[in-house]
Formats: C-alpha cells, structure tokens, sequence
C-alpha cells in the first residue's frame, strides 16, 4: 500500500488542487441520496460554494486556520481544512478522499495532520461535524478519539436529525 504525503499547499497548482477536490466533495455529497443534494444546496449552493472556493486559502491560513493536502506520488488524492470559531474553537471542515484513494489510510494521515496542526496552532478544542450516510468518517473520527456531541452552531430544521456532531479536546 502506498502511503500518501500530506503536505500544506504551497504553490497556485496545489491551491488549484484543493480547490478542484473541494468541488469533487460537493459532488460526492450531492450523489449521496436526493436528500443529501437538498441539503447541500441548502448550505451550499453552487454561488456560495463558487465564492467560498475563491477564498479558500486566505480564510484557512495561520494563525487561525490550515489547509493539508494529500497526495500519492504526485496526483492529488485528498484533503481536510481547519476554521477558527467565534469561540476559538477550530473547526475541522472538508474532510475528502478520492475513490481511488479510499482504503489506503490516507483519511487517517489527513486527520492527524489537521490535528496536529490544531494543536500546533495553540486550539483547545475541535468541532466537526459530518451527515449519517458518512459511516466510514463517523468511524475513524471515533477511532481517532472524537466524541459524538451535540450541534455546536444553528441547524436549519430541515437538517436536525441527519448531521452528526463530534468533539475531542486537545487541553
């Protein structure tokens, strides 16, 4: 099994990279059921999430937030962000592994780098949270020492019952 590298992207064409993963994850969720599409396009429509991708690299940067891609050889194969919340909290967001990716454990490498580099970035606590059909993520969030919580910010009705919440501490 070949191990990815999990780098902090430092050149346009790995921002580029992250970008286009990012939108492959949009995708992903989109095909997960026609709920899952409701949803995302509720929290994302594709303007939004076209803005938000603009941006991408100046609202995760230190101090309070960071990027990590994943790469296996030098094909793009993942990637994961961290936010800081109005509460100081970071928050761990965009958690993606391509297909031909999935299995490898480079989930797992990403995971441990975003925690690291919260921890590296003096955070106390993570929040995350991800939608019940994501039974592998919910699974290594829990094997990484996350524990399941309630929601730490408003959720539209519509999504009350379908999100998972996950915290783990880092003091």
């Amino acid at each position: 099994m070949t191990k990815a590298r999990i780098i902090p992207p430092e050149t346009s064409q790995d921002i580029d990279a992250v970008q286009k993963l990012c939108w492959d994850y949009r995708d992903y969720l989109i095909g997960l059921s026609p709920f899952d599409a409701q949803l995302i396009e509720l929290f994302y429509p594709q303007d939004k999430y076209a803005a938000l991708m603009d941006r991408v690299a100046e609202e995760h940067a230190p101090p309070t937030g960071l990027i990590r891609l994943a790469k296996l050889g030098e094909a793009p194969v993942g990637c994961g962000m961290v936010h800081s919340l109005p509460d100081g909290s970071a928050e761990i967001k965009r958690v993606y592994v391509t297909e031909a990716a999935r299995g490898t454990g480079t989930g797992y490498a990403i995971m441990n780098a975003l925690i690291e580099g919260c921890r590296d970035l003096g955070f106390e606590r993570i929040l995350m949270d991800t939608s019940k059909p994501l039974e592998a993520a919910q699974r290594l969030y829990l094997s990484m020492g996350f524990k399941r919580r309630g929601p730490y910010q408003d959720v539209p009705p519509i999504a009350e019952g379908h999100m998972l919440y996950f915290e783990m501490d880092l003091s």
